[in-house]
């Protein structure tokens, strides 16, 4: 009988890990939700990957906007009363990406052998996240699943959208900061080594911009090779430090803090935060489920954190309000809109209203980052190349002003 390693958290919120003896996963998923765990992953061993699926091997990866399509699609099917097993077939048999199209047909048969829609998805989690089979889960049960499948489309249209504004602030300033490194090191390595030779060749006492530039190129192009190992090296490190508890918490604490990109990824935390819970509370998700799936899926460890202290509170009778305002992470008018909507049993409204308006924020934090980027990446990269480009040439001037002399 093959063996299963497995790791979820418990009720008490804790992650546990274990190996269980089982004919296949779902009897250790059955299992373990009898034990009340939650957040499961299960992996076969020997087999790696175990029940995930493969995007490697020349595998395409499932995007973003193929799942939103797929949604609102089944959603559709469902409300003109078409059969589940119906609308996987066709779904499946229209869709281009095969990876996505075997993973439908999968669902497919799972369900046709008796499994819940829910649990058939659950199966696939590269594709469909603990999200979206909650979410699903909850429609089936309230009898509601294409209005849960409407709601699941406009939460992923609008995170995707979140995404790519972040993703958007950064391509700017990257691409300046690639351009500058290239130009200037096109310059220190090619350019220099020329204008050294000729300043050689006159011989005479060269001013100290030059000195400083020349020694710069001849150091850069001795030990060019070594500098970039050393890069790589640093990233290399700088991602094995994040991988681990301590190197993760400190970054993501440092990435929330930080000086220009730090209010950025706040307010993104925070409307990822309320989005998500909202969209799980109007959808009938048990509050605790939500609380978990959204810690899990927070994406920063300092959020996760408070957002776990947040779910401690409640199991213990308490409010919602206070752990969030003791993080520090979430800002106070958060906090108040929070404690105001749970006083009210408006949870759900109160967490979209939020998020729709930390939607905005991000846009405007965005454009004020690009905007106050823009001037500073500039001077940045006229300073550097005309620095460099002086101090070439001030020794011409001063052969010029002595011959002129």
């Amino acid at each position: 009988m093959p063996k299963f390693s497995w790791e979820a958290r418990s009720k008490a919120g804790s992650v546990q890990k274990g190996v269980m003896e089982a004919t296949n996963s779902a009897q250790v998923e059955a299992q373990l939700k009898r034990y009340g765990f939650t957040g499961i992953t299960i992996k076969e061993e020997g087999k790696g990957l175990g029940r995930e699926i493969k995007f490697g091997s020349g595998q395409k990866k499932i995007q973003t906007k193929e799942l939103v399509v797929f949604t609102r699609q089944f959603a559709t099917m469902i409300d003109s009363g078409l059969p589940l097993v119906q609308c996987l077939d066709i779904l499946s048999g229209q869709q281009e990406n095969k990876t996505f199209k075997e993973v439908l047909v999968k669902v497919k048969e799972s369900v046709e052998s008796g499994s819940t829609f829910a649990d058939a998805l659950s199966k696939h989690p590269k594709a469909f996240d603990q999200l979206y089979v909650n979410l699903v889960a909850a429609g089936e049960v309230g009898g509601i699943l294409d209005t849960i499948l409407n709601r699941l489309a406009a939460y992923i249209e609008k995170a995707m959208k979140l995404k790519k504004q972040v993703k958007g602030a950064m391509v700017y300033p990257t691409t300046i900061m690639a351009i500058a490194v290239i130009v200037v090191g096109v310059i220190l390595v090619f350019v220099i080594p020329t204008f050294a030779k000729m300043f050689a060749d006159f011989g005479g006492d060269l001013p100290a911009p030059t000195k400083f530039v020349i020694a710069l190129s001849g150091f850069l192009t001795k030990y060019l090779v070594v500098i970039i190992a050393a890069l790589f090296g640093l990233k290399f490190g700088i991602s094995k430090y994040y991988a681990t508890p301590a190197g993760k918490k400190n970054i993501d604490r440092f990435a929330l803090n930080a000086p220009i990109v730090g209010p950025l990824v706040r307010k993104v935390a925070v409307a990822k935060f309320t989005r998500t819970l909202g969209t799980m509370i109007s959808s009938g998700v048990p509050i605790m489920d939500g609380l978990d799936i959204v810690a899990r899926t927070a994406g920063n460890k300092i959020v996760e954190e408070a957002i776990y202290r947040v779910r401690q509170s409640i199991s213990e009778g308490k409010t919602i309000a206070e752990p969030l305002q003791e993080s520090g992470v979430f800002p106070p008018m958060v906090v108040q809109m929070i404690a105001v909507g749970e006083a009210t049993g408006a949870m759900d409204a109160m967490l979209n209203k939020i998020a729709d308006f930390y939607d905005d924020e991000v846009d405007d934090a965005v454009g004020a980052m690009t905007a106050m980027m823009e001037p500073l990446l500039m001077v940045f990269l006229g300073t550097t190349v005309g620095g460099l480009v002086i101090a070439m040439y001030l020794p011409i001037f001063k052969l010029a002003s002595t011959v002129g002399g």
